[in-house]
């Protein structure tokens, strides 16, 4: 799933036409470079969820193959949204995928694949050493332990990559909530890991991002 309901009111003056995932970066919009990421793995089914001036990408993937869902009346978050998704998913575990970040490295759906082990996780998370994340202020968001356990606090970033189990999503109470509530139950018990990116990773959180993570390709190409 990738997940393209959001405003983007951070892009400002970018976002008054369109919807953050239809902002070009390196030649494309960022949308494409989801899609590329994640058909590059070759998922049954692809969907991805609008809300904020949904008709823009509605008819931009109009004959791409993916499944495109309204969020209405209210957008529903990241948990929430997933959770509205499921029965188009069709399937448990689920890949998910924020379009609003630029990779340069091994493909993230890929390394998550590759190390997903369902009898010890509920969720796996591509997280980014702080010294190779570009565009972004602030320090991270977990701390990756030596068995590959994640904790609240540290110098990981979250790439906004992840496969995680959804049951978990049908016992939050809410109906708009963020994927750090079942993230923290996960993380409860054990079973919330994270797996180090070993390339270079943007955020397109604001208008200055789009030249940073073009900077960054051009520096890092792989």
């Amino acid at each position: 799933m990738i997940f393209a309901a959001g405003f983007g009111t951070r892009m400002k003056h970018l976002t008054q036409s369109q919807p953050k995932p239809m902002i070009p970066v390196a030649g494309k919009p960022l949308i494409d470079h989801a899609l590329e990421t994640a058909e590059a793995v070759k998922p049954p089914r692809v969907v991805i969820n609008l809300h904020y001036l949904p008709h823009v990408l509605e008819a931009y993937l109009a004959n791409r193959p993916v499944i495109t869902l309204r969020e209405e009346p209210d957008i529903l978050e990241t948990g929430g949204g997933l959770r509205n998704a499921l029965p188009l998913l069709e399937g448990d575990p689920v890949l998910t995928l924020n379009p609003d970040a630029i990779w340069a490295g091994p493909n993230p759906l890929r390394l998550l694949l590759d190390t997903w082990n369902p009898e010890q996780m509920d969720a796996l998370l591509i997280c980014v050493p702080l010294a190779r994340v570009h565009g972004r202020n602030g320090g991270g968001d977990f701390r990756l332990n030596q068995d590959g356990r994640l904790h609240r606090g540290g110098d990981m970033v979250y790439g906004g990559a992840q496969i995680m189990k959804t049951d978990l999503l049908n016992k939050v109470e809410e109906h708009a909530f963020s994927l750090n509530v079942p993230w923290n139950m996960m993380a409860e018990q054990g079973r919330l890991f994270g797996l180090s990116y070993s390339g270079h990773w943007s955020d397109v959180g604001h208008p200055d991002g789009i030249t940073i993570a073009e900077n960054m390709l051009r520096d890092h190409h792989v």
